[in-house]
Order: C-alpha cells, then structure tokens, then sequence
C-alpha cells in the first residue's frame, strides 16, 4: 500500500451537539471522511458551517456527541485525558491563526517546549529547534521573543513548533487569517513544502482560496455535512471563479 493510499484520519458518522441555555444547536450532522497519509487538505465552508467543529473532532480538541474519530487506527474518543494528551503531543502538530506563542519565552524556546514535554534532553532540544527554525527561515532569530518579530514570522516559529516532534499529522487553523497577502503565501508555500518533502498530511481549516492551488483535496462543509470534496484538478482555481461558483457573485468569500 502506498502512504498516499493510506488512511491516516477516518471520520465516522460525527455529530456534534452544543447546548446552549435551553437550545440544542447542531453543529455537526453526521459526518463521514477519509484522509490519507501525505496528503494536503483543506476544509472550507462559510462561517457557522461547521468546518472549525469538524476541524476540532480530527484535532482531539473536542469530543463528538456520536461517531467515531479514528488517528491511525486509534479511535481518539475513547481516549482518556492523558492518553488523548500523548496522542497530540506525539502525532499531531498545531498551527493557529493567533500563533499562540508564549510571550516571555524565545523563538528557540517556543519550539523546544513540545519536545520538553515529550521527554527529550535539553541539548537534542535546542539542536532540533535550531534546525526547525532554520528550516522555516529564521535561523537568525531564535534568541528573538515573538513581540520581537513580525506577524509572518511568529506564523514562522508556530510553523516550526508544529514540527517539533516529528507529527505525521499539521493542523492549520485559518493559518493566513492575521497576514498580509504576500506573507500568507509564504506560509502557504511552507505547509506546501511540509507535504510534499517531508509527507506531513496537513489539514487547514480556511477562507483562504490561495490554499485551492496547493490542496489534494477541497473538502466543503455547510450546514453541519461535508457538501463535497473536490480534488485539486476539479477546482476552477482563479479566486473570482471559485466565488461565482459558490455565491453567484465574482470574487465573494464563503
């Protein structure tokens, strides 16, 4: 079986129920989905879809009211705390759209921090962290603090930290949403790169229609269920013909 046939995330019959005072809202209805190891993906959907829900479920960052979440074989929710904890500290690396990273502590530190927790000695640490960094760019900044770099480069060392213990799985949270143009691409191209070179699947929750020209696949979620998945060569990928294709309207956002 090639790694591109294998499935590293399956979703099966997912709801996800939330209650709010005395109204049950529905985020997610009963969703189905496979995705294979190596692959770029990316989840988009008009806000309140419930693309960030569904993007939590495969995270381990929520449980699911009913259906199954497997990682690896491994059904995640019915995980406890701290084998959940292990699992995304060893599997799954993070990237947010407000960077979270800890203020008072160095890019190299930042970066070091999962491996810590991971159990590895302080020297590998900084060694692997330095390469991290210089892999994503930022060689010469490890010793800044992140109030010290720009916003493309705090996306940077977020970038790194994902990697710190070699995760097979990249969740990317709307990681463009905070940058400009021209630097959302370079992080685009990094994720990009963390696919194809290095066989991270990466899985981006977005709005960003830049993202179509570098994803396997485009799953598309309204409404609680995946609408579609599209593969890349589906795509109409010009920016104003996705909008026509989803709104009606040239170069409208979902």
């Amino acid at each position: 079986m090639s790694e591109k046939t294998r499935t590293i995330v399956r979703v099966i019959g997912v709801k996800k129920t939330f209650t709010m005072g005395k109204v049950d809202l529905q985020a997610l209805k009963g969703v189905d989905l496979e995705i294979f190891a190596g692959e770029y993906i990316s989840i988009m959907g008009p806000s309140g879809s419930g693309k960030s829900t569904l993007f939590n479920m495969i995270g381990g960052l929520d449980k699911p009211t009913e259906g199954k979440v497997f990682i690896d074989e491994v059904d995640i929710s019915q995980l406890d705390a701290f084998e959940l904890a292990w699992l995304r500290n060893r599997k799954i690396g993070y990237i947010f759209q407000t960077f979270n990273l800890i203020p008072v502590m160095t890019a190299l530190e930042n970066v070091t921090l999962p491996m810590t927790f991971a159990g590895m000695n302080a020297d590998d640490a900084q060694d692997k962290g330095i390469e991290l960094l210089k892999l994503v760019g930022l060689g010469e900044r490890f010793q800044h603090k992140p109030l010290e770099l720009s916003g493309g480069q705090q996306q940077r060392v977020a970038v790194a930290r994902s990697l710190a213990n070699d995760p097979s799985i990249v969740l990317a949270d709307e990681p463009t949403g905070n940058l400009d143009l021209s630097t959302g691409e370079e992080i685009i191209d990094l994720l990009q790169m963390l696919s194809q070179e290095r066989g991270v699947t990466v899985i981006s929750a977005t709005h960003d229609y830049k993202m179509l020209n570098v994803s396997d696949r485009v799953v598309w979620v309204r409404d609680g269920q995946v609408d579609r998945i599209e593969r890349r060569e589906e795509l109409d990928i010009t920016i104003g013909g996705i909008g026509e294709k989803l709104t009606g309207r040239k170069g409208a956002e979902a």
